[in-house]
């Protein structure tokens, strides 16, 4: 049974590599918020904001509204402390075209729907500086609580955003729903009116798939030295269990994301390589997984090399190591090699793998380490 579940996870990966290639979601991070995964979050984007060669005037707007949600979705994670699949935050960025589309969800008590309802109506209804005035009145007056009503966060985010809001909400529990909020900054036409509901939908549908597949965290998007690092320490934000496991699991994580950025096929982008890495959880383990283009000339080699390695365990595999550390006679990919026969010392399972050919010069290649939460 758990094989069948690990051969569905190796399939999922690419069809949900393919679904958020579609919407052109950027990155999705889906797990607990702190000050620490916050400010990873917000350094990778910035360092994706740059490698765009974006104006400030972009950056500014983008980064001031990703503040106001990320904020948002702390604010009320705080005062819910439910554990549960759907108690988790999301964040999503995508670019489409010259657009950026921001999206967070969180869990927040039913009690505070028909408020936060009423004051995004409200906020939809009035033009620039109407919004001006309001936000000036609330401020003053102490109007709308900081945390049920939402407060100044959604009034400034739309302002600063200079459209309309988009939002939702989603039955959780008796006591809990799970809010929406989807804001697309306007880069270039003041006072656009554009919330694109659509785009919000396919968000909402694949946070279930996300909920369903119990996937801890996910990244979607480019790869390179630049974002590695704030994508780590995203990543070591959200490990959990005993220390020897979260060591274990980092050490595999930085393997599994290099090769990805040394090794993967950028597809012509110039920033870096389009990839995949999530990190699920089932039956006391947790499944690393990434996926990136490679092309189709590498496959045979890398299949190879895959299997040479999950055929030998122990011993046999420490001095397979040894001979190819010392093997400068080697070919080029050596070094891919070397993490691929790290991976399975480290992880001390048999690494899972699937190539798919996607057409006449790329396939896709999903990789999976397997840790055990001891």
């Amino acid at each position: 049974m758990l094989e069948e579940t690990e051969n569905r996870k190796l399939n999922f990966a690419l069809e949900l590599f393919r679904i958020m290639q579609k919407d052109n979601l950027g990155y999705i991070y889906r797990g607990r918020f702190n000050q620490e995964i916050t400010d990873s979050i917000l350094s990778l984007t910035e360092t994706n904001l740059d490698k765009e060669e974006e104006s400030p005037k972009i950056k500014k707007r983008v980064y001031s509204i990703m503040v106001e949600c990320l904020q948002n979705i702390t604010r009320h994670q705080d005062d819910t402390k439910e554990e549960s699949n759907d108690s988790f935050g999301v964040f999503v960025i995508q670019k489409e075209g010259e657009k950026y589309y921001i999206t967070s969800g969180n869990l927040i008590d039913k009690e505070n729907i028909p408020n936060i309802t009423d004051l995004i109506e409200k906020i939809n209804s009035l033009d620039k500086d109407e919004l001006k005035d309001y936000y000036k009145e609330v401020l003053s007056t102490g109007e709308l609580s900081s945390k049920g009503g939402a407060g100044l966060g959604l009034i400034d985010m739309a302002r600063k955003s200079g459209n309309k809001l988009a939002y939702r909400f989603k039955d959780v529990s008796e006591k809990f729903a799970y809010f929406y909020l989807h804001t697309i900054p306007s880069l270039s036409v003041e006072g656009e009116d554009f919330a694109d509901d659509e785009s919000l939908t396919n968000i909402v549908h694949i946070h279930e798939i996300l909920n369903n597949e119990n996937i801890l965290l996910i990244f979607n998007g480019v790869f390179n030295q630049g974002s590695l690092l704030s994508l780590l320490n995203t990543i070591e934000g959200q490990m959990a269990g005993p220390a020897n496991t979260r060591r274990k699991m980092f050490y595999i994580v930085v393997e599994m994301l290099q090769n990805i950025v040394k090794h993967g096929y950028s597809n012509k982008n110039s920033i870096g390589n389009p990839g995949l890495f999530l990190i699920s959880e089932k039956d006391d383990n947790y499944f690393l997984t990434t996926g990136n283009y490679i092309e189709k000339q590498n496959v045979a080699t890398l299949k190879k090399k895959l299997e040479k390695v999950n055929s030998l365990s122990g011993k046999d595999l420490e001095n397979y190591y040894n001979e190819r550390l010392v093997d400068f006679d080697s070919d080029n990919n050596k070094k891919s090699g070397l993490g691929v026969i790290d991976l399975k010392m480290k992880s001390e399972n048999e690494l899972r793998f699937e190539l798919t050919e996607l057409d006449d010069k790329m396939s896709f290649f999903v990789l999976q380490a397997k840790v055990k939460i001891t």
